[in-house]
């Protein structure tokens, strides 16, 4: 069947850090609780993320709580003192989702934009879905990337999150298509890849060379063993017109 739309994950996908994340950490953290290793802050802020993930999906109790509990939890974990944490929190944190929110955290891939205009030129549909908060509509806005998608779902707003086939599905209806028409782009082999491929989507995994492909979702023994790869999304399209011309 012809790919009628293409999906995509946010964060290193459409999205990335203007600065690598512990390193906008590190700086906001500083002035409270004094300069921390940078390399237990990049393991630290890993960890906590994991750790939140699992213990409340999909944002349960509320983004801002959720983010604290991650702030708090990489601080700790790169050997910040437990009573300056306490004392500071709820000035950090404010910042840290402020920064989050908008270009100051974040910058578009240099070949976002050009995709997504290639896409609709073609008469092929975008969406975007991301397990991230209503923040990442503000980043996406101030980005001006909001106006080349036909639809954004995000998990705080639909109360689930990939790899769950419902939020596949959810997109696929909202374009008015079917999963077999669409093709899902990410970073991540389990959420993104393997959840679009389980629900009925065709799927690629995007891993960048060099430095723009460092916050990648990549594990050190991933197998890439029959997972269809690009190398930029600009070879999304390319995979598109050639999957639409053999049909």
């Amino acid at each position: 069947m012809a790919i009628r739309a293409v999906l995509f994950d946010a964060l290193f996908t459409i999205v990335a850090p203007r600065q690598p994340i512990y390193v906008q950490y590190s700086q906001t953290f500083e002035p409270y609780l004094g300069v921390l290793d940078p390399d237990m802050l990049k393991k630290s802020f890993k960890s906590a993320l994991r750790q939140v993930q699992k213990e409340k999906p999909a944002y349960e109790s509320g983004a801002e709580g959720w983010w604290g509990e991650v702030i708090k939890r990489t601080a700790l974990g790169a050997g910040a003192d437990p009573r300056a944490v306490e004392r500071s929190l709820d000035e950090i944190a404010p910042w840290l989702l402020h920064r989050f929110s908008s270009r100051e955290g974040y910058k578009l891939f240099d070949d976002s934009i050009p995709t997504l205009q290639r896409l609709r030129s073609a008469n092929i549909r975008t969406g975007l879905i991301s397990n991230t908060d209503a923040r990442m509509r503000a980043v996406l806005d101030d980005l001006d990337a909001t106006r080349h998608l036909d639809t954004i779902l995000l998990s705080s707003e639909e109360g689930i999150e990939k790899p769950a086939r419902e939020m596949f599905l959810r997109a696929c209806a909202r374009l008015g298509i079917q999963p077999s028409e669409a093709v899902h782009v990410g970073d991540e082999l389990p959420a993104d890849y393997y959840g679009a491929k389980e629900s009925g989507l065709e799927a690629l995994l995007v891993r960048r060379p060099g430095p723009e492909g460092e916050g990648e979702a990549k594990e050190p023994d991933e197998d890439l063993t029959g997972v269809t790869v690009v190398p930029s999304l600009a070879k999304v399209v390319d995979w598109v017109q050639r999957r639409n011309t053999v049909l």
